[in-house]
């Protein structure tokens, strides 16, 4: 019982000071080891007094770096035709993007499956790491069919895919299907995140037709969980099923 107050007291006494500003300058928090002093607490109490903050959004761990204030949470509306800088930048936010690797490669069987395609056959893949604000929130692959694409890796990658459809091969968006999990981050994609793989995230595959209805593309993103938060706004409401 004592140990529960314990954790209690440090994560109410943490959350008043950055409340307060105290570490707004670096937007940092001091070392597991310095807290643990200040409290006067073991390392194991303080972790879990971390983890109660973490667990209510109020700050995030990177792998190696230590503790950071969280910024605001990304609100995602899947229904809204929109590119990622542009999302971020209707919020006040920040966007970047970095090309972790992009070239083609034989498609395996379930991207061979949500692309209509034979498995073997060569698609485009990218590998991009994105920042709202300095912060790694969205390791994404996007598998793309050459056909529709000619040269594509030619062309500057960091910039937004679909106003590179829409410029460079006159193709816009039309129906898109989507599938959202809750699923531990892969390993392949935590190191670019900084957090350990297993690492709870938001799965999110979205499959892409183009404006004559052909399956374009394929998205999987793998967020970390405590970036963004899901938000659809309908024009038309339903009616009540009786």
């Amino acid at each position: 019982m004592t140990k529960s107050l314990t954790v209690d007291v440090i994560s109410r006494a943490l959350a008043a000071r950055i409340r307060q500003g105290e570490y707004a300058a670096s937007r940092r928090l001091p070392a597991e080891r310095v807290l643990s002093e200040q409290f006067a607490t073991t390392r194991i109490t303080l972790r879990e007094a971390l983890g109660q903050l973490e667990a209510e959004g109020m700050i995030y761990r990177e792998l190696r770096r230590g503790w950071f204030i969280a910024p605001p949470r990304l609100a995602y509306d899947p229904l809204l035709r929109s590119h990622f800088h542009a999302m971020a930048e209707r919020q006040g936010r920040v966007a970047a993007t970095e090309v972790l690797d992009a070239q083609s490669v034989a498609v395996s069987a379930t991207i061979a499956t949500r692309l209509e395609m034979q498995q073997g056959e060569e698609v485009v893949r990218i590998r991009r790491l994105r920042r709202i604000d300095g912060r790694a929130v969205l390791y994404v692959e996007h598998y793309l069919n050459p056909r529709y694409f000619p040269q594509l890796l030619s062309f500057d990658l960091t910039r937004s895919l679909t106003q590179l459809y829409q410029e460079e091969y006159g193709i816009s968006y039309g129906r898109v299907g989507f599938t959202m999990l809750p699923a531990p981050l892969p390993a392949f994609a935590a190191p670019a995140l900084k957090v350990a793989a297993g690492s709870p995230a938001l799965f999110i595959t979205r499959v892409n037709r183009d404006q004559h209805d052909r399956i374009i593309d394929c998205d999987c993103e793998y967020w970390r969980y405590d970036a963004l938060y899901i938000a659809v706004e309908v024009e038309q409401a339903f009616n009540e099923v009786g």
